[in-house]
């Protein structure tokens, strides 16, 4: 009798009860002065979490470039009601672990309930150092919040949504996907809406020696003037069909005339057709555009799962076995060295 009532003790003492309070820290990244779209999808997420909900936005960097993206955060979502800026050279960067360190920081002062940030790169590289000094279990890629603590994950490279119901202490570690919460166009009145912004004390984060251990090297990108892939209204794809990267020059023709973003299976950029920012799938970008153009893409599913929320898919591919034709609103039955040069004869550019 004894040891079931202890073991009963137990189980109860591990269950928690949804937060009473609800209080969101939301990870901010930011680019030549202004807020990425995908933290403020993560603002969106922190709504759904329920009424009454206190939102802050934690940015961290150095000089004028944090000062401005601070401005345009305290302005860029009315459900914002405050901004935290860490301002030191030790975030001229966003390594990780001066990052975690700094969510650990904040969260000790803070008590938040949740700890939110978009699913990219950036949140990928935060959460799981920061969830670790916080001793607690981050919920990743969740398309869905039904409750504070009940979300939707999709697993199995999406083929099947997972309901996750959150039981452990607080704070609440979500990272989501940006393209399931897409944000509000901006009222006109949004810069009356103007939250406070308070600087965070790095007094205790100074002298810890743990911080410098990393050293950051270098940042390669290409400068083009196409839109980003992750926010993109047109994506146009190609696939291992393209067959070499000089073909592949049709598919950038293409996405040019129709100011339209450019993407890539997991197999071309495998094959050197291109470089693996521009890879759409699983283990690339998610998108969700409302033109998603696949151009001798078979369907793996790693890549579906990275576009199958996208509004409108168009399928072109000599294959008519090919699986991409099972999630393609439009499918054509064809050979792409055909079909693109029809299509940049014909269509209109870009207004």
């Amino acid at each position: 009798m004894m040891l079931s009532a202890f073991k009963n003790l137990s189980i109860t003492s591990r269950i928690t009860t949804p937060f009473r309070s609800l209080s969101t820290l939301v990870l901010a990244e930011h680019e030549g002065g202004l807020i990425k779209t995908s933290s403020l999808s993560a603002v969106e997420a922190a709504k759904s979490l329920g009424g009454g909900n206190s939102i802050s936005l934690l940015l961290a960097g150095s000089g004028c470039s944090l000062k401005d993206a601070a401005e345009h955060a305290a302005s860029s979502h009315p459900s914002v009601s405050q901004v935290l800026i860490a301002d030191s050279d030790k975030f001229t960067y966003p390594l990780a672990e001066p990052w975690a360190k700094l969510v650990h920081l904040v969260q000790q002062s803070g008590g938040y309930s949740h700890i939110i940030a978009a699913s990219g790169s950036f949140g990928k590289n935060i959460l799981p150092r920061a969830a670790a000094l916080l001793d607690i279990s981050p919920i990743t890629d969740v398309t869905k919040i039904s409750g504070s603590n009940l979300f939707i994950r999709p697993i199995y490279a999406g083929n099947a949504l997972s309901t996750v119901r959150y039981m452990g202490s607080s704070p609440c570690m979500l990272s989501i996907r940006a393209t399931s919460f897409p944000v509000a166009s901006e009222p006109a009145d949004l810069k009356s809406n103007v939250s406070s912004i308070d600087k965070v004390d790095l007094s205790i984060l100074d002298e810890d020696d743990s911080v410098g251990k990393s050293i950051y090297v270098k940042h390669s990108s290409q400068i083009s003037e196409r839109p980003d892939l992750g926010n993109a209204r047109i994506v146009v794809t190609g696939g291992r069909g393209v067959k070499s990267a000089e073909n592949f020059k049709m598919i950038d023709k293409l996405a040019e005339k129709i100011g339209a973003a450019v993407g890539a299976t997991r197999a071309a950029v495998d094959a050197g057709f291109v470089p693996n920012d521009l890879q759409v799938g699983q283990t690339g970008k998610i998108v969700a555009p409302e033109l998603y153009m696949a151009f001798g893409v078979s369907g793996a599913i790693q890549h579906i799962a990275g576009m199958r929320d996208s509004k409108v898919i168009v399928a072109i591919n000599k294959d008519a076995d090919a699986p991409i034709f099972q999630v393609a609103d439009y499918g054509l039955v064809g050979d792409l060295f055909d079909v693109i040069p029809e299509l940049l004869e014909k269509l209109p550019e870009k207004k």
